[in-house]
Parts: C-alpha cells; sequence; structure tokens
C-alpha cells in the first residue's frame, strides 16, 4: 500500500512540475526596444516576468518528487541487498537514466529561469543600434517539461522495478556456506 501511495503522491508532482514547466514556456518574457519622451534614448521593456516563478516553481517540485523517490527506494545503494535477476539489471539501468533524466530537466528549468529573470539595464542614442532586448530563447522550459516529462516515467517504473527486485524469498535463503542439501 506504502509503494502505492509513494507512486501516486511522485507522480501528482512530476504533473505540476510537467503543468508549471509548459506555463514558464507559453508565458516565458518578451521585451521590446522603446524610446524614452524625449525620443534620443531607446531602452528594453519587458513584459511578464512570471514565467520564472513557474519555472523555479517546476524545478521544485521535480527535486520534491526525486528526492521522495530516492528516500523510498534508499537511493538503490543502501538497505538490504537486491535479489538477483531482470528486476534488479532493470532497476539499476532506470536509476541511471533516472538520474540522467532529471539532471537535465533542472539545469533546463533553472538555466531557463535564470535567463528570463535577466533584463538589460541599459540604454542607447537613438542614433546607435537598439539595445539587445534579449529573452530567454523560446523551447527552453520546453525541453526542460519533456525531461520532466521523461524523469516522471522513469522514475516511476525505476521504483516499481525496484519493488519488484527487492520483494520475495531470496534464492539464497542467507547461507553463509555452500548449501548441499539439494544434492542428497
Amino acid at each position: 500500500m506504502a509503494s502505492k501511495l509513494v507512486i501516486i503522491i511522485v507522480f501528482i508532482l512530476d504533473i505540476i512540475a510537467f503543468g508549471l514547466a509548459v506555463a514558464a514556456e507559453q508565458r516565458r518574457n518578451t521585451g521590446t526596444p522603446k524610446r524614452d519622451g524625449d525620443a534620443y534614448y531607446t531602452y528594453c521593456v519587458y513584459h511578464s516576468d512570471i514565467a520564472t516563478g513557474f519555472g523555479v516553481g517546476a524545478f521544485l517540485f521535480l527535486m520534491l518528487s526525486q528526492l521522495i523517490v530516492m528516500i523510498a527506494s534508499r537511493c538503490f545503494c543502501c538497505g538490504p541487498p537486491l535479489k538477483p535477476g531482470g528486476s534488479r539489471a532493470c532497476a539499476v539501468l532506470l536509476f541511471i537514466l533516472c538520474w540522467v533524466t532529471f539532471f537535465i530537466a533542472e539545469v533546463c528549468l533553472l538555466a531557463g529561469s535564470v535567463r528570463n529573470a535577466y533584463h538589460t539595464k541599459y540604454r542607447t542614442e537613438f542614433f546607435n543600434d537598439p539595445p539587445s532586448c534579449e529573452t530567454v530563447r523560446k523551447g527552453v522550459f520546453g525541453a526542460g517539461a519533456a525531461f520532466v516529462l521523461f524523469s516522471s516515467i522513469i522514475s516511476n517504473l525505476y521504483y516499481a522495478s525496484y519493488l519488484k527486485s527487492r520483494g520475495g524469498v531470496s534464492s539464497y535463503g542467507g547461507e553463509t556456506g555452500v548449501g548441499m542439501a539439494a544434492y542428497k
């Protein structure tokens, strides 16, 4: 029962993170050059800054879901050993993929949030080139959202594979020596 609860909680947190990342992509900052009242200087005006909050929220929700999975599975390396077989091999592979996709998603969300929060503060004379009103590139939060989705699927599969490998009776029986009872 506790394992199903962990999977449900992690899935909900990942869906929230995905939704926030998609919202950040939709509401990312845009900047346009504007002339001042005397028309001698040009400066940047930025429209929306809510995408930074959405990106940070997605970052935190994804981190919380990863933390829950790692605590529930004892980060794969602590606790009793897993029984050998395909489930353990699958759990090892999914553990590595889980961390790789998590790291990529977090980097995309953090980089997008930092870049979205950056606003140029300078102004230029009107006769020169207008200032560069750089904003976050289209697709940074979208890539973060895609990797949040990949991380969600892989972490839930990892946890299920971990539970399958952890459960059941070991074929080794916990003896320290070589058992010869089967060879009579």
